[in-house]
């Protein structure tokens, strides 16, 4: 009888929880009870009504989740807290698409780590929300970046060759993976100083940058390619220096375009040295289609009614400019056959470029 007592009394004692006094029920208004429950039924319990909560709409929520569909299985109170921080730098939905179209894993980094103190260094380091906002949008990393052990070590090394602070905060707004992939060693400096430029100069930048987040042996493939059209070591330094961004073009880009200029518009390589737009227009819609309406302008005889400028000079013009001064000069019948013969040519694609393969080899720098 007493274990049948005591086990009663175990099962018919309430939990602590379960106890409502008078005096409890006497110190909550009912008002106070009604938006308690309100909170608890309106906290959202899956990350895409947090999306749609912080100012999403389908449009933006669509492209979030082609970048990365495993935000869609992520713990909605964790997502809400690190959009409560994005928040902070002012940063909105549209600004949220490109962040994660540019890095689709970073809401899964530990942003919110240090968030106080990284906060501070940022505001610090860009002295302006806006540009702040503008570098986080171009490099969403700038959240995850150790800031005593990678950004201030990498700004000493710049500011050491002489770039500005403010020179090197507006590179990382250009080149995203600056501040990751920098690395300086002799070499690197000694291809730097052959380009004859100073610190003062407002393409050095470009060129110290550039060369510091390239591979040695990218920056070397690239020099080999451009001596093999007769380039001396000094004319490709300086041609660096004076156009630091044909660096930037592949391998096959400039070879592509050399061609053409060489076998088919017939000029000579060191013309690139002094126009280096015939290396950075695209061949399939710009070199080629220009040069066949000019060749057959010259062939119809029309070429008096044109402006008397060189072939370099007609392929450097704005599109609307050439379509004016190339072809709406003739009456309407002739520049409408030249307007159909350009467009045509402008259609023709190279050899298989449909199902060429993009293929890269790590980082394409």
């Amino acid at each position: 009888m007493l274990r049948l007592s005591r086990c009663f009394l175990l099962f018919s004692t309430p939990k602590p929880s379960q106890v409502f006094t008078s005096a409890t029920c006497s110190t909550q208004c009912p008002a106070q009870v009604e938006e308690a429950a309100k909170n608890t039924t309106d906290q959202p319990t899956d990350a895409i009504q947090v999306f749609m909560e912080w100012g999403c709409n389908d449009d933006d929520l669509a492209k979030i989740l082609k970048r990365n569909p495993y935000l869609r299985n992520s713990d909605a109170a964790l997502l809400q807290s690190k959009l409560a921080l994005l928040s902070r730098y002012e940063l909105k939905a549209p600004d949220l698409v490109r962040m994660i179209n540019c890095r689709p894993r970073f809401l899964s980094s530990r942003i919110n780590h240090y968030f106080e103190e990284r906060l501070a260094f940022l505001s610090s380091l860009f002295e302006s929300k806006a540009f702040l906002k503008r570098a986080l949008m171009a490099n969403p990393s700038l959240l995850n970046y150790d800031f005593n052990k990678t950004i201030k070590p990498v700004l000493a090394q710049y500011e050491e060759l002489g770039v500005s602070k403010y020179d090197f905060l507006f590179m990382t707004c250009s080149r995203p993976t600056l501040i990751s992939r920098t690395s300086f060693d002799e070499e690197k400096l000694e291809y730097i100083r052959k380009t004859g430029l100073s610190p003062a100069s407002k393409r050095y930048k470009f060129v110290v940058s550039i060369i510091g987040v390239s591979r040695l042996e990218t920056i070397g493939e690239k020099i080999a390619n451009f001596a093999k059209y007769g380039f001396s070591e000094e004319d490709i330094f300086k041609f660096i220096g004076r156009s630091p961004f044909v660096l930037l073009l592949s391998i096959e880009k400039v070879q592509r375009n050399m061609t053409f200029v060489l076998s088919t518009i017939n000029l000579e390589a060191k013309i690139v040295l002094d126009h280096p737009h015939l290396l950075y227009l695209n061949l399939d819609t710009k070199l080629k289609p220009r040069f066949l309406l000019l060749r057959k302008i010259e062939d119809m005889d029309f070429k008096s009614k044109c402006p008397q400028l060189s072939v370099v000079s007609a392929m450097r013009m704005k599109e609307k400019r050439f379509l004016k001064a190339f072809i709406e000069c003739h009456s309407k019948e002739v520049a409408d056959e030249l307007l159909e013969f350009y467009m045509k040519a402008k259609e023709v694609k190279r050899l298989a470029e449909s199902s060429r393969k993009c293929v890269r080899v790590g980082f394409p720098f």
